[in-house]
C-alpha cells in the first residue's frame, strides 16, 4: 500500500508536469478523511488552480484557510478565483482580510489588492498599493505595466 504522502508528491509532480488529469487521479487514491486534511487540500488547491476550475479554488481555499488562517497561498488563489468569476468586490474583500492575518505577506498580496482597486476604479488606492509592491520588489513594476487589470495606472504615462 502507497503512503498518503507518496500520493501527494505523485500527484504534485505531475501537476510539475502540467499532467492535472494524473494528478487529480492520484487524489483519486486517497480516502476522504486523508483528502481533508492541511497537506491533501493544499495540493487539491493547486490542481484547481492549474486546472482554472474557479468554483473548485473557491470550495478549497477557505477550508484550507481554516486550518492555517497565516498562509498566503489559499487567501490568494481564493481571491484570484474570485476575480475570475468577476466578482472583483468580493476577491477584494478576501484579501483584505487575509492579509490581517498572513505572516510577512509577499508583494503579491499588494500588487493584487492594487489590481483589484484599479478595477473598482480606485486608481488612488491603486497606485498607493503597487508602490508598496514595488517597494518590496522592483520587478513589480515591469509585470505591472503589462497587466490589463493595472492600464489605468499607465494610460497618462505613455
Amino acid at each position: 500500500m502507497i503512503p498518503p504522502e507518496t500520493h501527494l508528491s505523485y500527484a504534485l509532480g505531475y501537476l510539475q508536469l502540467g499532467l492535472v488529469a494524473e494528478a487529480r487521479e492520484e487524489l483519486a487514491a486517497l480516502p476522504p478523511e486523508v483528502l481533508c486534511a492541511t497537506p491533501a487540500l493544499a495540493v487539491r488547491l493547486e490542481i484547481a488552480m492549474a486546472d482554472e476550475t474557479w468554483d473548485e479554488v473557491i470550495q478549497i481555499a477557505p477550508e484550507l484557510v481554516g486550518h492555517d488562517a497565516s498562509l498566503e497561498r489559499p487567501w490568494i488563489a481564493w481571491a484570484y478565483a474570485l476575480r475570475e468569476r468577476e466578482k472583483i468586490s468580493e476577491a477584494q474583500e478576501t484579501l483584505l482580510a487575509g492579509a490581517r492575518l498572513i505572516k510577512d505577506p509577499s508583494p503579491l498580496v499588494p500588487y493584487n489588492l492594487a489590481c483589484y482597486a484599479c478595477l473598482l476604479g480606485d486608481t488612488a488606492e491603486a497606485t498607493r498599493l503597487l508602490a508598496v509592491a514595488i517597494a518590496r520588489d522592483k520587478t513589480w513594476r515591469d509585470i505591472a505595466r503589462d497587466d490589463p487589470d493595472l492600464a489605468p495606472l499607465f494610460v497618462s504615462k505613455k
